[in-house]
Order: C-alpha cells, then structure tokens, then sequence
C-alpha cells in the first residue's frame, strides 16, 4: 500500500514539475513533447492504477459486505452516484462553456449588439453544473 502511494506521489509530483519547467522555458508550443510527456504518465500511472485497484479493492469490497446490512450496504453506491453526477456535470460544463465563451467573445467583437444573446448562451451552459448539483442533493436527501 505504501508503494502505490509514493509511486503515485512521485508520478504526480513529477508530472507537475515537468509541466512548470516547461511552461518557464516556453516550450508549450512544443507539442510533441508535452504529448510525450502525457503518454510516458498514463504508461507509469495506468498500470500502477490497475495493480492498486486488483489488490485492495476485493479486501475493502470484503471488509464492508461483512459489517454492513442490506440497509446500509446501498449508501456507498448512492455516494458514488452522487459524486459522479457532480463530477461528470461540471466537466461537461466546463467543456461547454470553453466552447461557447470563446465562439461568444469572437461573435462579440465582430458586432456588440449581440453581448446579450450570448451572455444567454453561455449561462445556459453554466447550467449544466448546476443541474448535476442538483441530481447529487437529491441523490444525497434519499440516503
């Protein structure tokens, strides 16, 4: 167990430092070598996960079925449901704002009386976390 967490550790910590030395010596536009960069980290970090999830997650998986009921045994699925709602939300509305913001700041600079129209459309996709919010608190209220 110690070893996962230091080699992931170490993984991340790496990934970041590469990250910061390449941003301060301007190679961003290199891309090849940040492609490089992030499939050398999914080849260290992909099996280290693998190997994580094959050895403890039957032990944990054991370890919570004989303590718990059948009343209790929903709630960690029901956590789950609720952290993934969330999650997968705010990803998709950050991936939709990206994408309208910049069309938006593009429409706007060509012709300014249309800063209200897009402001609506950009709201529209900020709306998508919130609905994943809301899916996680009733999630939650029914646990």
């Amino acid at each position: 167990m110690k070893f996962i967490l230091v080699s992931s550790l170490i993984i991340v910590l790496g990934t970041i430092f590469t990250g910061v030395y390449l941003m301060k010596k301007e190679a961003v536009v290199n891309k090849s070598k940040l492609k490089g960069i992030l499939k050398a980290n999914i080849l260290l970090y992909l099996p280290l996960f693998v190997g994580a999830v094959i050895f403890f997650v039957p032990n944990i998986a054991y370890a919570a079925t004989a303590a718990s009921t059948d009343a209790t045994s929903n709630t960690g699925l029901g956590f789950i449901a609720a952290a993934l709602s969330t999650g997968m939300a705010t990803i998709g509305a950050g991936y939709a704002v990206g994408a309208v913001g910049s069309s938006a700041l593009g429409a706007v600079s060509e012709d300014q009386k249309i800063l209200g129209k897009t402001l609506i459309f950009v709201g529209l996709a900020e709306g998508i976390a919130i609905y994943g919010l809301i899916i996680s608190i009733l999630i939650l209220g029914r646990l």
